[in-house]
């Protein structure tokens, strides 16, 4: 069997950006697949199961994977999407504890208890591929963007774990760094920046645009195209890895 067809894939953050695009692509290429992120109204357009799941707890994300072993099988597939941005913090001395604690929940807690709850169901059957979505700040830090860094910097850490304990048993681990794609969490921090300089929205996307060669962002498909080959059997001979997204920039 190539490809992702008839496996079972559960895609987090699937309502919206890289997630949707992500979830959309799959389904084209025969996978099934369960749909989670917080808001129903965006899941109901995908016409794909999908749940509704507060995946920055432990009871959510045991949840999620009860849910889509009961409806669909085995999970064989886990694309690790869903996050918080970075557009609420502040430079670290005036960092507010919390907005570090919710990223650490949100972008690194509920990945390891999802990963946790799927690996050994993987090791059993011999086969399962895992994809993070990390950040390029998941390699540069970003300025005023402590949490947001450290969690996305964690996420590599933890997907390199997954390449070592299940490597032996037929299953990869690899990540995805995407550089800016204009997403809905993407304005949210246009929009803060856009405030806090007196620049437009646009000007910032501008500006965000000329940091890349072909002097545009990258859009959430290109993003899904390399997900979906990591998250196929072809991909079998890559693990471990950090993929920068980026349009041959960095950033």
């Amino acid at each position: 069997m190539a490809g992702v067809d008839g496996h079972v894939a559960l895609v987090t953050g699937a309502g919206r950006g890289i997630g949707k695009a992500t979830t959309e692509l799959l389904l084209q290429r025969g996978a099934r697949v369960m749909a989670v992120s917080r808001s129903e109204n965006e899941l109901t357009t995908l016409g794909t199961d999908y749940l509704v799941a507060d995946l920055s707890t432990a009871d959510g994300c045991a949840r999620a994977v009860d849910e889509t072993q009961g409806r669909l099988g085995p999970i064989e597939v886990l694309v690790c999407n869903h996050g918080v941005g970075s557009a609420h913090e502040r430079v670290l001395w005036e960092q507010d504890p919390e907005t570090w604690a919710q990223a650490m929940r949100v972008n690194l807690d509920g990945p390891f208890h999802l990963t946790r709850a799927i690996l050994a169901g993987m090791v059993e059957v011999g086969y399962g591929r895992m994809v993070f979505t990390s950040s390029t700040a998941g390699r540069i830090a970003e300025q005023a963007g402590s949490a947001y860094n450290a969690s996305k910097h964690g996420l590599l850490g933890l997907m390199r774990s997954v390449a070592q304990d299940g490597g032996a048993f037929g299953v990869t681990a690899n990540a995805v760094l995407p550089g800016w794609v204009r997403t809905e969490m993407a304005e949210r921090s246009a929009r803060a920046e856009s405030e806090a300089s007196g620049k437009t929205v646009e000007q910032v996307w501008e500006e965000r645009d000329a940091l890349y060669p072909p002097n545009r962002v990258v859009t959430p498909i290109e993003v899904a195209h390399v997900i979906a080959f990591l998250a196929s059997e072809e991909s079998r001979g890559m693990s471990g890895q950090a993929i920068t997204v980026a349009l041959g920039a960095e950033v």
